[in-house]
């Protein structure tokens, strides 16, 4: 049995504006600790998969920091999207693409920017995952164990009658939930968090694709002869000017009979905006939070990064602020979620150059 792995690396991250720009997003920065998110992902997976059947897709602007922050990567194993397309594309290319190295190879794929702290654990669970999807057709999940009515996730309805050891049918996908139905799926108990990692063998997903997205994997189904040579990007480009962009989620895995999970519990977040990194880090007695060159009085509960110019912050409580050499962030902590919107307003007025 081969193992691939695919780390889908082409998001803007748009919730960590400013830090998180265009050419360089946020699975490109360094957020905690020395390692940028993409390389932490990678490194996650060094005793499980051989680096040369490691996959990014990424897209034309990134690729070559991609390449730069990952040298052990081969070259060749980074492939750049002509623009994004959502997650289904990005999977059916880089699917069909293992499929002709190792047409019965078990692919794993994975988000380029969560965070993952108990990396034993992430093994234990991935093995188990592996194992099963190795010896049936199945589309296998990681379903989190939550830890409080996170409104921020998706979550996973699963039948609680295990089907293998650690194995469970998925019985329903859902959306972002307000915090009143986050708390009842908690009180429930058989419903997980919805991690975004996927491990199946290759010919099980372009199985499911073919079935319930035929335009995508007849379009990807053309690229196959041109796969490792010159034309390959000139077709790649033409094929994605007609495919239709759709998740992964709601194109295939809500749709399809063959979905289970693997449930787990490794210190698991996706970083998904200024207030999880809050939430995230090391805090003083006043509950604040600071990187860099940063003066506080009579703060709390805040969070302020400000590492290339000096920053004071007076007399506040529950801020993000986000002080670069470009461009300065202040909001409430409850609006973290908002700062997407900021981007949305720059695209509107061409504000490249903070983009």
């Amino acid at each position: 049995m081969e193992v691939y792995a695919v780390i889908m690396a082409g998001g803007i991250g748009s919730r960590f504006w400013p830090r998180s720009k265009k050419k360089k997003p946020k699975q490109l920065i360094r957020i905690f600790g020395e390692n940028t998110m993409i390389q932490d992902t990678a490194l996650r997976l060094n005793d499980i998969v051989k680096p040369e059947n490691i996959f990014i897709i990424t897209n034309v602007v990134q690729k070559e920091r991609v390449e730069e922050q990952l040298p052990h990567i081969p070259k060749e194993n980074v492939i750049a999207e002509p623009f994004g397309k959502n997650t289904a594309p990005a999977i059916a290319l880089a699917a069909k693409i293992i499929e002709k190295r190792n047409p019965e190879a078990v692919m794993l794929t994975f988000p380029a920017d969560h965070l993952i702290t108990n990396v034993k654990e992430f093994h234990k669970t991935l093995q188990k995952a592996i194992n099963f999807a190795a010896t049936s057709d199945g589309l296998v999940t990681i379903g989190i164990q939550p830890t409080h009515p996170e409104t921020g996730y998706g979550y996973i309805q699963f039948d609680e009658n295990e089907i293998g050891k650690g194995i469970y049918n998925v019985m329903n996908f859902a959306e972002k939930p307000n915090f009143k139905t986050a708390t009842r799926f908690l009180k429930s108990g058989d419903f997980l968090w919805n991690s975004g990692m996927f491990i199946w063998r290759v010919d099980s997903i372009l199985n499911e694709i073919k079935k319930y997205l035929p335009e995508l994997y007849d379009g990807m189904t053309a690229l196959e002869p041109v796969i490792g040579e010159k034309k390959f990007d000139s077709l790649l480009e033409t094929v994605y000017g007609k495919i239709r962009s759709v998740s992964i989620d709601y194109g295939v895995m809500e749709k399809s009979k063959k979905v289970f999970l693997v449930k787990s519990s490794f210190g698991w977040s996706d970083v998904g905006s200024w207030e999880a990194v809050y939430n995230l880090s090391k805090k003083d007695k006043n509950g604040n939070a600071s990187v860099g060159d940063v003066y506080t009085k009579d703060v709390k509960n805040s969070y302020v990064f400000s590492p290339k110019k000096f920053s004071a912050v007076i007399g506040v409580e529950n801020l993000i602020v986000i002080n670069t050499e470009s461009a300065l962030l202040v909001c409430n902590r409850e609006n973290a979620q908002d700062v997407k919107d900021v981007v949305d307003y720059l695209k509107l007025n061409q504000r490249k150059e903070l983009l």
